[in-house]
C-alpha cells in the first residue's frame, strides 16, 4: 500500500464542501494519507498575542480551513468509507475563544460583548499551557472528518451531517479510532481538518484548543457495516451518532443506532437490547455549537460479556 503526503497549500485546502471539487489527491483503498492541516481559521502564522489577526489561507473565510478533498477509488454511494486514525499530532500552538456572537447560549452566559481569547503553547509531552498560566492535558483529534453532500453547490462545513459526517467534533475520535462514514459522492472526496489539541464534551464556547494538526489515516472502502449511519470504533468503545436541530431527535438517532448494534453483536430482540443498553451505554452531548445538536452513544469495550 502507498503512503501519500498532503500539505495545506492553495489547491489542497478549502473552506466549503463541494461535490464537484477537483480532488487534491487520489488514493486506493488501503492507502495511508499523512494530512497536515492548518487550524480551523487557516492561520498561516501563529498568533503572538491572544486574538491577534495574522495572515490566513482564505480572506473572508466561509467555514473551516480543511485539507483535501481526497478521492478514494472504488468509494461510491451505497458503500462506507472507513477512516482509521493512526496518529494525530498537534502543532506547537493553539487558541480558544469564547463569546462575541449573539446567540442564545452566549446571551445566557452574558458573553455577547467582546470575545475572550486564550493563546496556548502545546508541548510534545502531552500538555497545553495558556497565556493565563493554566495547563491542561492534551487529547488530540480532528473536529472535521467528512465528505460533501450529494446536492450540487458549495455547502457549509459547520453543521455535522448524518451521511458524510463533517464537523462531528467528537472527542472520542483520537488515535486508534476508526470512523465509518456512508459515502455521499463518487470517490468520497474526504476532507480533514479542524485540529483540536483538547476539547471537553459539548465544546461549550464554540471552540476547543484550535491548532494545526498532522494526522495519519488509513482509508478503506467497506461494502456493509452493522450500523447504517455514521459510527465509530474507538479505543474506549463503540460509538454511534445523532445530529439534529432538536436535542431529543439527536439523542434518539444515536440511541436507536446503538441498540441496533447491540442486537447484531449479541443476537438480541429489540426490547432486551434496550434494557441492556440502559445498564451499560453512555449518552454524551458531542457538541452544542454547530447549528445542529450532536449526541453520541458509547458502548464501552467489555461492558457486555
Amino acid at each position: 500500500m502507498t503512503v501519500h503526503d498532503l500539505h495545506p497549500e492553495p489547491g489542497t485546502t478549502t473552506d466549503v464542501f463541494d461535490p464537484d471539487a477537483r480532488p487534491a489527491l487520489t488514493v486506493d483503498p488501503g492507502d495511508t494519507v499523512v494530512a497536515r492541516s492548518l487550524d480551523a481559521s487557516g492561520f498561516l502564522e501563529r498568533q503572538r498575542t491572544p486574538g491577534e489577526r495574522r495572515p490566513t489561507m482564505f480572506e473572508g473565510r466561509r467555514g473551516h480551513c480543511l485539507t483535501g478533498p481526497v478521492e478514494v477509488r472504488g468509494a461510491e454511494p451505497g458503500t462506507v468509507l472507513a477512516v482509521h486514525v493512526v496518529s494525530a499530532v498537534p502543532g506547537d500552538w493553539g487558541w480558544t475563544v469564547a463569546g462575541g456572537k449573539d446567540n442564545a447560549l452566549n446571551r445566557a452566559l452574558g458573553l455577547t460583548g467582546e470575545p475572550s481569547w486564550l493563546l496556548w503553547e502545546i508541548d510534545a509531552a502531552g500538555t497545553a499551557t495558556n497565556d493565563r498560566g493554566h495547563t491542561v492535558p492534551t487529547s488530540p483529534f480532528l473536529g472535521v472528518i467528512g465528505m460533501p453532500p450529494a446536492e450540487p453547490g458549495k455547502h457549509s462545513t459547520i453543521p455535522p451531517r448524518a451521511f458524510g459526517g463533517g464537523n462531528i467534533d467528537c472527542r472520542e475520535l483520537t488515535a486508534g479510532s476508526t470512523l465509518y462514514l456512508p459515502v455521499t459522492v463518487p470517490g468520497a472526496l474526504l476532507h480533514l481538518g479542524d485540529g483540536h489539541a483538547a476539547q471537553g464534551g459539548g465544546e461549550v464556547s464554540g471552540t476547543a484548543i484550535e491548532c494545526p494538526m498532522t494526522t495519519e489515516v488509513v482509508l478503506d472502502v467497506v461494502a456493509e457495516t452493522p450500523v447504517p449511519g455514521v459510527h465509530a470504533v474507538t479505543p474506549g468503545g463503540r460509538v454511534t451518532f445523532g445530529f439534529d436541530a432538536d436535542l431529543t431527535a439527536a439523542m434518539t438517532e444515536a440511541l436507536v443506532a446503538m441498540v441496533g448494534w447491540i442486537q447484531v453483536l449479541h443476537d438480541l430482540d429489540r426490547g432486551t437490547a434496550v434494557a441492556l443498553a440502559s445498564s451499560v451505554v453512555d449518552l454524551r452531548v458531542t457538541q452544542v455549537v454547530n447549528e445542529t445538536w450532536g449526541v453520541h452513544a458509547v458502548l464501552p469495550h467489555g461492558a457486555i460479556t
